[in-house]
């Protein structure tokens, strides 16, 4: 029985701006394959390349090498038929100030072949502005709206043909919680429903949650490709967490994640828990709040990062 077909297949997609003299490779023979259904993770920190392999994907930039498809359909000789699979949310809030949040929906329907008025694709636009809390907002101008309302609009946009293939570039990226738990409750029902996500964030803790798979990019390259549940038990350490309300001594400063006042420190064992607290009895720090903790997303990230070990690449 043959294999299903890859909702998404990146195969030795290479990227190169500028000239022979002043060449910047974005993007360095990256592959790997999201299959149909997944909640598929993309993470990278800034001028990993994330955003420029999702331009490939989205036809808005030409691979200097290699190729990508969407369920099979190459994003460069069938565009029209791959654009049609995929809804993408992007980074930017990009919107026209003329229509109202309805007449939008409409209008970008329109792009996908959806007709306009139609009983069924009314009850769908209905039904977008229910879940992504824009009911209210329905006959509002565009200009009118709040930044978070704008891109509440942008994932409306994105849904209206409903695509099975759904590429979220930073969804909550400076928007209210409110948006993230009404986002990510319609998101993951439209995935267990059947449609492939995949994302893109700084925010580890949503990638963790949600993600069953991860993909990490370092300047330009896969460094990591695993189940999420694997990243976190591959990592090396457990974390000693505590609060901290006078300065780190340096000894410790270099290996702490520190936000405000919670200092947070990878330990291997119980040895090594033990140093890091005499470190700062000798100090004469006194940490409280003190608990032990399994490693989260975000240390895997920074271990990977930092040249720990790569993941099943």
């Amino acid at each position: 029985m043959p294999a299903p077909m890859a909702a998404i297949s990146f195969r030795n997609v290479a990227k190169t701006y500028g000239n022979a003299r002043h060449a910047v490779r974005a993007l360095d023979d990256v592959s790997f394959e999201i299959e149909p259904g997944e909640f598929f993770g993309l993470l990278g920190p800034n001028g990993a390349g994330k955003t420029t392999l999702i331009s490939i994907l989205a036809g808005l930039a030409r691979a200097s090498s290699g190729s990508v498809e969407v369920l099979g359909h190459d994003v460069v000789r069938d565009y029209a038929t791959a654009r049609l699979s995929l809804g993408i949310v992007p980074q930017e809030l990009v919107f026209d100030p003329f229509f109202s949040v309805r007449e939008t929906l409409r209008i970008q329907g329109g792009y996908f072949g959806v007709r306009r008025n139609t009983r069924q694709s009314e009850a769908w636009i209905d039904e977008l502005l229910e879940h992504l809390g824009l009911s209210d907002k329905a006959d509002a101008n565009m200009r009118q709206l709040s930044g978070g309302m704008k891109r509440r609009v942008l994932v409306a946009q994105a849904l209206v043909h409903r695509p099975p293939v759904i590429v979220l570039d930073e969804p909550t990226a400076g928007v209210d919680v409110e948006l993230r738990q009404t986002l990510w409750q319609f998101i993951t029902r439209l995935n267990h429903e059947g449609h492939t996500v995949l994302l893109t964030t700084h925010y580890l803790e949503e990638a963790e949650a949600l993600c069953g798979r991860i993909a990490m990019l370092k300047q330009g390259k896969v460094v990591a490709l695993d189940r999420t549940a694997a990243l976190l038990a591959g990592t090396s350490s457990g974390v000693l967490r505590f609060r901290l309300t006078t300065p780190l001594p340096s000894a410790l400063a270099a290996q702490a994640r520190v936000t405000g006042e919670v200092v947070q420190i990878n330990a291997r064992d119980a040895r090594e828990v033990e140093t890091i607290l005499a470190t700062l009895r000798k100090a004469g720090a006194e940490p409280e709040d003190l608990e032990i903790g399994r490693a989260d997303l975000e240390d895997v990230f920074l271990e990977i990062m930092h040249g720990g070990a790569q993941a099943a690449v």
